[in-house]
């Protein structure tokens, strides 16, 4: 058995918990949402490699339907999937409730709604054209597949769920990946860079199941978005610039595929 003495040489932070428990609730926080998603998205991109055929000719769907030819049992699904994907946000929040703050240790709160969403719309516009002219060039030199942003049924909730998928994922990954992680990284001696470098390939590692292009090209978004938040200290100008990013790709492929040229489809 470890000793208590040993137990007690543990540096302790100002949340009262010892440098090992901070370090295992991270471990378990990213093992319940996007460390899981990283391991996923590694074995997708191996199946996807070893398959016959160039990794364009393949496609990725983000949006997909649940229960084909069956509208509300398949929205049903659509908001259990965007419901429990927010579990562990709720449970970061209630971590970071131990150290009195909530999540407004890490400015995802409604205190600057409009620098939030000011600043988010900015940076949506910088890096939401940026990062489409990467995909195409990625595809066409064969580094990814087909991203296939949705594949909803033409019913009545399909804009709404996408918009409300579109912000799930931005919550959940700005949260975690930035607010969360960096916080603990800190509490726990990393530098700033190793922090930086374990947030932006963490982001790029769980969206390898898009190929080599996908995992860069969000690794770069990994770097400017942690560069943004130790300017502003704040997730909320992050999480309402992936919104966008995000509402503009499913809402803007839902509209287009199939009516202009340049736009892949699978």
């Amino acid at each position: 058995m470890r000793s208590q003495a040993r137990d007690a040489e543990l540096p302790v932070y100002e949340s009262g918990l010892s440098r090992r428990t901070l370090r295992n609730e991270t471990l378990l926080v990213l093992a319940l949402s996007l460390g899981a998603s990283a391991l996923s998205a590694l074995i997708n991109f191996v199946g996807s490699v070893t398959r016959p055929g160039g990794l364009k000719d393949q496609a990725a769907t983000l949006n997909a339907s649940e229960a084909p030819g069956r509208p509300w049992l398949d929205l049903a699904w659509q908001l259990f999937g965007i419901t429990t994907a927010l579990v562990p946000v709720v449970l970061v929040a209630h971590l970071l409730l131990r150290e009195g703050m909530g999540l407004r240790a890490i400015g995802f709160d409604r205190t600057r709604p409009r620098f939030d969403l000011g600043w988010g719309a900015v940076v949506a516009a910088g890096i939401g054209g940026t990062g489409l002219l990467l995909y195409l060039g990625a595809r066409a030199a064969g580094g990814n597949l087909t991203v296939v942003p949705e594949a909803l049924p033409d019913v009545w909730w399909k804009i709404p769920v996408l918009i409300a998928s579109a912000a799930q994922n931005a919550v959940l990954e700005e949260v975690i990946v930035v607010g969360y992680l960096l916080r603990r990284l800190g509490q726990l001696g990393w530098t700033p860079m190793a922090a930086l470098l374990a947030s932006s390939v963490l982001r790029g590692s769980y969206h390898l199941y898009q190929g080599i292009g996908g995992f860069f090209g969000n690794m770069a978004m990994g770097v400017i978005f942690v560069l943004l938040y130790r300017r502003w200290g704040r997730v909320g100008p992050l999480v309402a610039a992936h919104a966008l990013i995000d509402i503009v790709a499913f809402v803007g492929y839902a509209l287009l595929a199939g009516r202009v040229d340049w736009l892949p489809t699978a």
